[in-house]
């Protein structure tokens, strides 16, 4: 019986579990979280989320488990509570890995991003679902994409008022892209609306967040209207009054442990073939980390991997509905890019990475002097991307600003405390 591990418990890896079943294999499901679902699947405390039981039933799973290294197949991971101590380290060698480790917040940095207050859509939403907490009493939600709705609908739930939700995309764009959508997400769509207006929250295209002030915290939030270059428009500045800030300019990838694994990336994604193979022998990816594209089409690639990690054949109408999620995704991509003249927000005392301080103003001193061209001189010389986060918030901002990050093979791809690492006990 061929043995499946699959690295992720969201849409993508919980489908990958459920086809490698139904193809005879052996399945072992882990996730850094302690429930099943994901972000997407994350419900509001108290509820359970209704079916993952059922299909976890039928293969081993693993939750509160990080892997923080992968060689080829083999798969180290801690079982345990991220703040825990003494975690013990297992050993995974299966005959096939699905990697499913989705995607996170991609913030742009603007004057006053790192004051507290100022938060990731998702963050907001995580706390809203998970904790029933609300980031502030008052608050505002900008960015571009459609997540932007569920998060103002998840504020609302816990009881914040919502000042409004920011798209930085014009009309034109944004309906150009969802004219060609798949229809069935128009319904989704009318539900967030309903929700929004019921709770007269206007919802604002064109329109940005371009500094965030404050002494202590996140006081006002500065917003202006933008062109489709996401250029400002002089003159149309306005200050809101709010404790809190939501921005969210869609997702970027997390593909470390991809990478770690030896597998070639595209464009920042994992390249996969036509059922989702990677570059390495053996190991799969599905879901955030081969491109964004929601919830459906990460399903709908985590079931096509699932049947061909099992060594099965994924059948006609599994590839149709992933390459039909594929050109949604690219509708969706195209309904809200990133404007190139975001830019323009910085001022030169503007913090761009939040976990080493590095401003704005330094990074385009660095681009601009020979000693320190390159990514890995840059990053030496400015250490933007070298804090703790290791460029997972700031990454795609520098590279996009000077070319300053490069996804780098790291031998340990998450924090191990030193003693986890030397204790000889391992399983």
């Amino acid at each position: 019986m061929t043995r499946v591990l699959v690295v992720g418990a969201g849409p993508a890896g919980l489908a990958a579990a459920e086809h490698a079943l139904r193809a005879g294999a052996e399945v072992t499901v882990l996730d850094q979280s302690d429930a099943p679902g994901g972000q997407y699947h994350r419900t509001f405390h108290g509820t359970r989320q209704p079916g993952f039981e059922r299909l976890l039933a039928g293969c081993t799973w693993w939750p509160e488990s990080t892997v923080w290294a992968v060689e080829g197949k083999r798969v180290h991971v801690l079982r345990g509570p991220a703040d825990g101590a003494r975690r013990p380290r297992n050993t995974l060698e299966p005959d096939a890995l699905v990697l499913a480790t989705g995607a996170h917040d991609r913030t742009l940095p603007f004057p006053g991003w790192q004051l507290p207050g100022v938060f990731t859509a998702g963050a907001a939403q995580a706390l809203a679902k998970g904790e029933r907490v609300a980031v502030g009493r008052r608050v505002l939600v900008a960015g571009a994409g459609p997540f932007l709705l569920p998060v103002a609908e998840a504020l609302l739930y816990v009881g914040a008022a919502v000042e409004a939700v920011l798209e930085a995309n014009p009309a034109t764009t944004v309906l150009r892209g969802w004219k060609a959508a798949h229809p069935g997400k128009a319904g989704e769509l009318a539900r967030y609306a309903v929700a929004l207006a019921r709770h007269r929250v206007p919802y604002h295209l064109g329109r940005v967040v371009v500094e965030a002030r404050g002494d202590d915290r996140v006081r006002e939030a500065v917003t202006a209207r933008v062109r489709a270059d996401w250029s400002v428009v002089p003159g149309t500045e306005r200050t809101h009054e709010v404790d809190a800030v939501c921005v969210g300019h869609g997702f970027v990838p997390q593909p470390e442990l991809a990478v770690a694994a030896g597998c070639v990336l595209d464009g920042g994604f994992v390249r996969v073939g036509d059922d989702q193979a990677t570059s390495v022998p053996g190991v799969f990816a599905a879901g955030e980390i081969t491109g964004i594209g929601g919830a459906a089409g990460a399903a709908a690639e985590g079931a096509v991997a699932g049947w061909a990690a099992a060594g099965g054949t994924p059948g006609r109408a599994l590839l149709k509905k992933r390459d039909r999620a594929r050109a949604f995704a690219r509708h969706l991509a195209a309904a809200h890019p990133i404007g190139a003249a975001w830019p323009g927000w910085l001022r030169a005392d503007t913090i761009v990475c939040r976990c080493e301080e590095t401003t704005y103003g330094e990074l385009a001193r660095a681009a601009a002097d020979p000693v320190t061209a390159g990514p890995h001189a840059l990053k030496l010389g400015t250490r933007a991307g070298l804090g703790p986060c290791q460029g997972r918030m700031c990454g795609p901002a520098v590279a996009e600003l000077c070319g300053g990050i490069e996804r780098h093979h790291r031998p340990i791809a998450q924090p191990i405390r030193l003693g986890e690492l030397a204790d000889p006990k391992e399983t």
